[in-house]
């Protein structure tokens, strides 16, 4: 079946999710927008399901409602040691729509649980394509190796850490929903933390990636012409690129973005059909385009064209050289604000860099730029390397 076909069961054991991002990246309230998005990117989502006990995740159960998710409440006992009844629910739930959704074509898992392994096997045995998603620093190493693909939220262009990511911790099982404060006593080997530590603080919000990655009611709707259409585009076709066996076409192009923004059209830019926005976009050297096996279907790429990357590299360097020689050394959170007083606008995205942060660490990369985390000001604080 080709890859754009796919239909995709997404089913979430958001305790263990949400809980990993939380310790692992500082992320609070969980993210799901980069979830979406990657998935969007291989297929269409036809249920989206997360289990949890929702009345201990207020804000992030109005997340995930407004994102469409199916919230499936898993009460704990009260006075007990919490139980693994969302591990058993979501299990039962994946075999039942296994075997009576028989469209559904894709299974996507997001756990860091080791004992879901078995759920993973059974379902590649009924001739399922298994997804696992799940934060590096709490998945078990028993997990991805079960999977067809497994996807590290970590590295999910539009999740933004604001700590220092945890190192993978290498044991049997994933986190269970014991390392949640709660009553009873943690039967678990793994050391838990106590008391539990303040979150980190929140980056702020950058507002050119508010319209894809963030669930909040605000930018839900956000109009068109708030929103930056080559970035969408670039940004959809890197993450197409990035997993295609083979070149990417207008159409399929098209459906990954639809399956993103449901609300797109190229109308709403100005321009009369989506071939016409290519053509705009590859005359802007955002986009390369290639006659297609089917008339009316380039095959759409991302530019080969290292003067733009050097020029894009170039203005972070001169930037970060003249706030160091200033003063203190810059830090990652409103770094991208300074760039844009120089270039109104710059994104990141433009060159195929799903975050502003990925693109630091590319410049770090190439030793353009020195880059670490700073506990004394919870962020990423760069200097110039010469």
């Amino acid at each position: 079946m080709a890859h754009e076909d796919e239909r995709i069961a997404l089913l979430l054991d958001y305790e263990n999710l949400a809980i990993g991002a939380r310790d692992g990246l500082g992320v609070v309230p969980f993210d799901f927008g980069p979830v979406a998005d990657a998935l969007a990117e291989r297929g269409r989502v036809v249920v989206r399901r997360a289990y949890a006990d929702w009345s201990s995740f207020d804000e992030d159960r109005r997340l995930m409602a407004r994102a469409q998710v199916e919230l499936i409440e898993i009460p704990q006992r009260i006075g007990g040691s919490r139980k693994n009844a969302a591990d058993i629910k979501l299990a039962v739930d994946a075999i039942e729509l296994a075997y009576e959704r028989e469209f559904i074509t894709t299974f996507a898992i997001g756990t860091g649980d080791s004992d879901f392994t078995p759920l993973m096997h059974k379902l590649r045995e009924l001739d399922k394509r298994v997804i696992g998603i799940g934060v590096q620093s709490s998945t078990s190493a028993l997990l991805p190796p079960a999977c067809d693909e497994f996807l590290f939220y970590d590295r999910l262009p539009g999740v933004e850490p604001t700590q220092a990511p945890a190192p993978p911790r290498r044991r049997r099982g994933g986190p269970r929903p014991a390392a949640v404060p709660a009553a009873g006593p943690v039967s678990t080997p793994v050391p838990v933390a106590a008391p539990e530590p303040e979150p980190a603080p929140i980056a702020p919000q950058d507002p050119f990636d508010v319209t894809f990655s963030d669930g909040s009611d605000d930018t839900a709707t956000t109009g068109a012409e708030e929103r930056d259409v080559a970035g969408l585009v670039v940004s959809t076709l890197g993450g197409l690129t990035r997993q295609a066996d083979g070149p990417v076409l207008a159409s399929r192009l098209k459906r990954a973005i639809l399956r993103k923004d449901p609300t797109f059209d190229e109308a709403d830019h100005g321009f009369r059909g989506f071939g016409e926005l290519l053509r705009h976009l590859q005359d802007r050297g955002a986009v390369t385009l290639t006659t297609g096996a089917a008339q009316g279907d380039p095959e759409v790429a991302l530019p080969d064209d290292p003067d733009a990357d050097h020029d894009a590299f170039a203005l972070l360097v001169d930037v970060v050289r003249g706030i160091a020689a200033a003063g203190d050394p810059p830090q990652l959170s409103g770094l991208k604000n300074q760039l844009r007083k120089r270039v109104p606008d710059f994104s990141e995205k433009r060159y195929g860099f799903g975050s502003f942060l990925s693109f630091a660490k590319a410049a770090r990369a190439r030793d353009l730029i020195a880059m670490e985390w700073s506990d004394d000001t919870g962020d990423y604080v760069l200097r110039p390397t010469s």
